[in-house]
């Protein structure tokens, strides 16, 4: 084909983008799949609190926690064959939904095997205080447990070298598992409240792994009691799934979903809407299974484990509560099937036969049809630059030449320096962009997880402070490595338009750590001290790719001024290799023991430590939760008291109005009014006492952790094992002993 002009040009990419768009948009609709069943239950559904379990061993049930403390169970297989009995009761608004009446607050609940000689599947349902393992076909409790720590999340499955089922719960900072009796089988602590836990083969071992979501914006993966790897995130993690050999799928409170396989990201998209439940299903039967998220705008999206692109979308008229599969409707083939918080279910077979060609040929086509569609809408881009760039260039005086055009030599250039606070404005890093010629920077845009809100940072000086070079400063929130993604907008003085050029830099975890030093500031209390088998040089290299250092220091032996939270941080190291890590903050000093260790791939390492301010701390805690316990246990004597007397108050107020007394009946009911009115009371200070038990159990729990990541391998599982031990015989010198020495022997 002769192309005559531009004009021609832009023409016929116009209409072939058009006719390929038509077609992609064919495509798409021809695989919009449609509910094979839906429900309408006349019950509502907490989110996040549906599962679905054969618990005759047969008949698969939709099981989800609803208002008022209760459990429904959808079971339309076997109707009229079901009576009312121990905690189960039949529905008045629908004859196939039975309810378990829980009388608490419903916090988790799962399905599946856990004892040998169960008949089907065992409900758990979790609490803030206990832990129910129920056989629904036999109606019984098979454990009823007190869980202090409470329960947020909960899995069930086989962990390890462990040959049998456990139904392990994540609550307060704590991780616990049970077996089939109600024996705590498996405990240890994680960073922060657990929010979400999944099980599978993370390492390829063949034996599973425990992976940890949690409020403090990591996942954590344990194998048995021992940490293996750990991924940062920006927010809160609540829902994790697994997806296939090591790959699973996230989502963040933020409205982040993605896929990681082990510890390196595959993906992520981000959505103004919550990701409410994430559940791995084939759905267009291509032999992979996608990510199906729910959302709480009702949005149902299926999305490639490969690329996020998403195959296939729903709507409901609610928030979603939770996705699961199972041969609903009995005919050998597994549905995915979606619920709302309404009470609405809809079940979707995967596509047919004929489907899948279609849906395997179109995605290929759609793939290529894109990648097409966006090269030549960017040759189109391209070509009208140049088109205006002629232009501005022929229709300029010969002084403005130039326009748009830059020096060949330009290029970005970065650097980064710590800055100390000063009156007008925090700490922080200078990220320092530039260019070497008389070129100007119009504006940069910076790509940062964890650091600005949103995620990106646009600086646009104004026309009169143009110049080639800007300094935007940055606050890491936390000490963790970031990637800075840089695209600045670079040109001459009098450009209209401008190239835009890209960089990438990191900034070191422990970058907000100054050498300049106050030789007033008190020196630090707490330390860390271990011995290590390895070169100093090698800790100077950790020392320079970790912090940042003007210029690359030649000894190990450093002190920085903390600037995020003051205080001193020192670091020496002794000819016989034995390290101290001198500073006040134990958070600190166990980042700095992993990071270490994992630069030296140490596998185990033991440490003595001693953080006197914060040991006093927690000695104060542990005083306070043996008071909270005392007031706990008087609180609920007085509250047993006050019912039995409710008891006999009602039969003696029952007794005269059968006999005519009206005085002596008001009298009794008058009393009655006032005890309830001081059971109100006594609920409230409990719950309020409750709630700071809570905090300082946490507390706790994030001190083991602590003592833990002060050191590596065997010595770390065996401080946090004997740390347990010590607070449930209730010996606090030896728990001081164990976190100090690492050891509870003197």
């Amino acid at each position: 084909m002769t192309i005559t002009s531009y004009s021609q040009l832009r023409l016929d990419n116009e209409v072939s983008a058009t006719y390929f768009w038509h077609r992609l948009d064919a495509w798409v609709g021809a695989i919009m799949l449609v509910p094979i069943f839906t429900l309408k239950l006349n019950h509502k559904i907490n989110p996040r609190m549906v599962t679905m379990g054969k618990f005759d061993g047969i008949h698969p049930c939709l099981t989800a926690a609803t208002q008022a403390g209760k459990v429904f169970i959808h079971n339309p297989h076997t109707r009229g064959q079901r009576q009312a009995a121990h905690r189960l009761s039949q529905s008045a608004q629908d004859s196939d939904i039975s309810l378990l009446n829980i009388n608490q607050a419903v916090s988790c609940l799962t399905a599946g095997s856990l004892g040998p000689n169960t008949t089907g599947h065992t409900l758990l349902v979790g609490s803030q205080t206990n832990l129910l393992a129920y056989d629904v076909h036999d109606n019984a409790d098979i454990f009823y447990r007190e869980v202090t720590d409470g329960a947020n999340a909960i899995v069930l499955g086989k962990l390890g070298d462990i040959s049998y089922p456990l139904a392990i719960i994540g609550g307060n900072c704590a991780l616990q598992g049970f077996d089939y009796e109600g024996n705590d089988q498996f405990w240890t602590v994680t960073g922060d409240n657990v929010r979400s836990l999944v099980l599978f083969d993370f390492t390829g071992d063949g034996k599973n792994e425990l992976v940890v979501g949690s409020e403090d914006f990591d996942i954590r993966v344990f194998k048995e009691d021992e940490l293996v790897s750990e991924m940062a995130e920006n927010e809160t993690v609540t829902s994790l799934c697994h997806m296939h050999g090591s790959r699973f799928g996230y989502a963040l409170a933020n409205g982040t979903v993605g896929v990681y396989d082990r510890t390196a990201r595959y993906w992520r998209i981000k959505s103004k809407n919550h990701a409410m439940s994430i559940h791995a299903f084939d759905l267009n039967a291509d032999g992979v299974v996608e990510l199906i998220t729910g959302w709480s705008n009702g949005k149902i999206d299926a999305r490639s484990d490969r690329t996020g692109e998403v195959i296939f979308k729903d709507n409901f008229s609610s928030s979603v509560a939770g996705v699961v599969e199972g041969d609903y409707r009995m005919d050998g083939q597994i549905q995915l099937i979606c619920t709302s918080v309404e009470g609405e279910v809809r079940g979707y077979l995967p596509a047919s036969k004929e489907m899948k060609g279609n849906l395997m040929d179109s995605s290929v086509e759609q793939d290529l049809i894109r990648e097409l569609s966006q090269r030549k809408q960017n040759l189109l881009l391209e070509l009208r630059n140049y088109e205006e760039n002629a232009k501005a260039t022929l229709g300029a005086s010969e002084g403005d030449s130039g326009m748009g055009v830059i020096p060949a030599n330009t290029q970005l250039q970065t650097a980064l320096a710590v800055r100390a606070a000063t009156e007008s404005q925090r700490a922080h890093i200078e990220l320092s962009i530039s260019t070497p010629n008389e070129t100007i920077i119009q504006a940069v845009l910076i790509f940062a997880e964890g650091i600005f809100e949103g995620e990106s940072h646009v600086v646009h000086p104004s026309a009169q402070n143009l110049s080639g070079c800007v300094c935007v400063p940055i606050i890491p929130p936390k000490d963790i490595p970031v990637d800075l993604h840089v695209k600045a907008f670079v040109g001459g003085k009098n450009s209209t338009q401008f190239h835009v050029f890209e960089i990438t830099r990191q900034l070191p975890r422990f970058s907000m750590y100054d050498l300049s030093v106050d030789p007033d500031a008190p020196q630090p209390t707490g330390r860390v001290t271990f011995s290590i088998n390895d070169r100093p040089q090698r800790v100077v290299m950790w020392l320079n790719q970790n912090f940042l250092l003007p210029e690359g220091i030649e000894s190990p032996d450093v002190t920085f001024t903390c600037l995020r939270g003051g205080g001193l941080l020192s670091i020496s190291m002794q000819s016989s290799g034995e390290i101290t890590l001198n500073t006040d903050d134990i958070d600190l000093a166990g980042d700095l023991v992993q990071s270490l260790t994992s630069f030296l791939a140490i596998e185990d390492l033991q440490a003595e430590a001693d953080f006197p301010s914060y040991f006093q701390e927690l000695r104060t805690t542990l005083t306070e939760v043996d008071e909270f316990h005392s007031v706990h246990q008087k609180l609920t004597a007085a509250m047993a008291d006050h019912s039995n007397h409710i008891r006999n108050m009602l039969v003696q107020a029952e007794d005269a109005r059968l006999m005519g007394d009206m005085r002596t009946m008001k009298k009794r009911f008058i009393e009655l009014y006032d005890l309830n009115r001081d059971l109100v009371n006594e609920y409230k200070i409990r719950s309020n006492n409750h709630n700071a038990l809570l905090a300082c159990l946490k507390s706790v729990n994030q001190a083991i952790q602590r003592a833990g990541r002060l050191r590596v391998g065997k010595p770390k599982n065996q401080v946090i094992s004997a740390c347990r031990d010590a607070i449930k015989n209730n010996n606090v010198n030896a728990l001081f002993k164990i976190m100090k020495a690492g050891t509870a022997s003197s």
